[in-house]
């Protein structure tokens, strides 16, 4: 089922399938933010990363001397969600899915047979949205419900329309990083997603950097050691229309390479892929998050749109 947030200025969407939202546009003219989910490029428009944030080795991995395999971000963003809470005084949504102005909306997965087989915790996932004024707050909650500890990654993948005024492609738009200046630090990746531990480096003017053709063709931009928590969508007159605001350890910038997408993702990580020489067990990678019996885990983000 779909879900709708309104205000005076923006209408969200959110599906419950994977607590997805799949739109935000403008009330004033009905310009749409939001990638469009077109499979020629990408079928997906903003899923959460869960319980592995990019792929395992050989997608699969080891958890006290068991293997288990294991896809590409998780499974979460599969699955059916359940609309748990709509706003913090518990007004329900009427008949179409919208929700009173000036509350947000709740969604939660909870462990089942299925997701044991892959994934041997017991946990609730909560996924929270909340509008206000231009901005969507993304909240996330995860609980361990098990009797023993549980280790986890989760990270964010919203896909935004870039170019959006109407261009032929993105050449000349940009991305503008808060704080930085003259460099921002990443790793890439292989073909087969694992990362690439070598430091790059992406030359920035006055903490900007714009598309040129094949920028994104080479790999996913994965920049760790929080740089910055402030990373603006600029369009092709230097102006920010989307900037993404996160305190995660890492981020991403993704485009899939060599397709000319008319989108760009700007990704919070909590965890990332493994490197291409791992070995380890499941609690040995890189930025997993550690739960113990019955705590709980919560991070947000937000999405500022003009």
């Amino acid at each position: 089922m779909r879900y709708r947030l309104e205000n005076d200025i923006f209408t969200v969407e959110v599906e419950s399938r994977g607590a997805e939202i799949r739109s935000v546009k403008r009330k004033a003219d009905g310009r749409e933010y939001m990638w469009y989910a077109d499979e020629k490029y990408w079928g997906r428009t903003s899923p959460v990363l869960f319980p592995f944030v990019g792929s395992p080795k050989n997608k699969q991995y080891r958890h006290e001397g068991k293997t288990y395999a294991m896809g590409q971000h998780g499974f979460a963003r599969d699955m059916e969600f359940i609309c748990e809470s709509p706003s913090p005084e518990g007004a329900a949504p009427d008949a179409q899915g919208s929700i009173p102005a000036g509350q947000g909306i709740w969604f939660v997965l909870s462990s089942t047979e299925e997701t044991h087989a892959a994934y041997p915790f017991a946990f609730r996932l909560h996924i929270g949205y909340e509008l206000s004024g231009n901005e969507v707050k993304v909240l996330w909650k995860v609980e361990n419900t098990d009797t023993k500890t549980m280790y986890f990654s989760i990270g964010a993948h919203p896909a935004f329309l870039c170019p959006i005024h109407g261009e032929t492609d993105k050449t000349g738009y940009g991305l503008k990083f808060g704080g930085l200046t003259s460099q921002l630090h990443h790793h890439g990746n292989t073909p087969d997603g694992m990362a690439v531990m070598d430091d790059e480096v992406l030359t920035l003017c006055d903490g900007a950097v714009r598309f040129a053709p094949g920028f994104f063709d080479k790999c996913t931009y994965m920049a760790e050691g929080k740089q910055t928590g402030e990373v603006s969508l600029l369009d092709a007159d230097g102006k920010a229309y989307v900037t993404v605001l996160f305190d995660a350890p890492l981020f991403a910038i993704w485009s899939p390479e060599g397709k000319n997408a008319p989108f760009v993702c700007i990704e919070p990580w909590y965890g990332r892929c493994d490197e291409a020489g791992f070995e380890g067990e499941l609690k040995e990678r890189a930025y997993t998050n550690v739960l113990g019996a019955g705590e709980t885990f919560a991070a947000e983000y937000r999405m500022n749109f003009s």
